[in-house]
């Protein structure tokens, strides 16, 4: 089932973005440990848990996580995120992980492609975290070129040897019925054609329950976040393999 909770009309974002896509850019690989703040916008880059170590960081299998505001701990408390959540717990693992978050708030599938091949080239991730399709929803972009663009992220990622997951999404009632099954059988059907890894909704269990989310009711709490990575969990435990 939808979840309940209404969103703003059809052309809000989850959150604005953070100045033009070229600032973004240049935060983004200038400042790779601090977090972007920005008006109504940020950008969080999640390193291994206890880390401060680069040469140990460096070495270990790298999970990038591509995604918009449900992934950059919009309204949150540093580090208390789904993905800082993950960061920690990869740390365990033997070889530990380290994780490199680079969702940015407001951030649509059109702005995610243009970044990955960078992204892709610079930290050559053994994981990819794909979670984006929310934005362009909410702004009425054509569905069409919404899974093209994811498509073609998956693909990329694929190409340059990283294992995929697809981090699902669905559309509330008040966008109709129909589009909100072609919106979250768009992510069905790229994972089965190209053979990844799916999560077919993120906030499956979380949607329907009001107090988890924050007064604007679209982007979840503090408390919500362990759920998301339980929902995420299940399905990205198999990539991890043995690093």
């Amino acid at each position: 089932m939808p979840p309940p909770f209404h969103p703003p009309a059809p052309r809000a974002t989850l959150a604005a973005a953070a100045g033009t896509d070229r600032l973004r850019r240049r935060f983004l690989f200038r400042l790779a440990s601090l977090p972007l703040l920005g008006a109504g916008a940020l950008l969080s880059l999640t390193a291994p848990a206890a880390s401060g170590q680069t040469a140990v960081a460096s070495a270990a299998p790298l999970a990038l996580v591509l995604g918009d505001s449900l992934s950059a701990e919009y309204g949150l408390r540093r580090g208390s995120g789904w993905v800082a959540l993950l960061a920690e717990r990869l740390t365990t693992r033997k070889p530990p992980w380290s994780v490199f978050n680079a969702s940015i708030s407001g951030e649509t599938t059109a702005g995610g492609q243009t970044r990955l091949p960078a992204l892709l080239a610079e930290h050559r991730p053994r994981l990819l975290v794909i979670e984006l399709g929310g934005n362009d929803a909410l702004r009425g972009l054509d569905l069409v070129a919404t899974a093209r663009n994811l498509e073609a992220m998956v693909t990329a990622g694929q190409v340059a040897g990283a294992r995929v997951i697809l981090l699902g999404m669905r559309m509330p009632p008040n966008y109709g019925r129909r589009y909100g099954e072609q919106f979250e059988q768009m992510y069905r059907d790229i994972a089965r054609r190209r053979q990844c890894a799916l999560v077919p909704f993120l906030l499956e269990g979380i949607g329907e329950r009001l107090e988890l989310f924050q007064p604007d009711r679209i982007h979840p709490t503090e408390a919500a976040q362990p759920l998301i990575l339980a929902n995420v969990w299940p399905a990205l435990l198999p990539l991890l393999g043995r690093g």
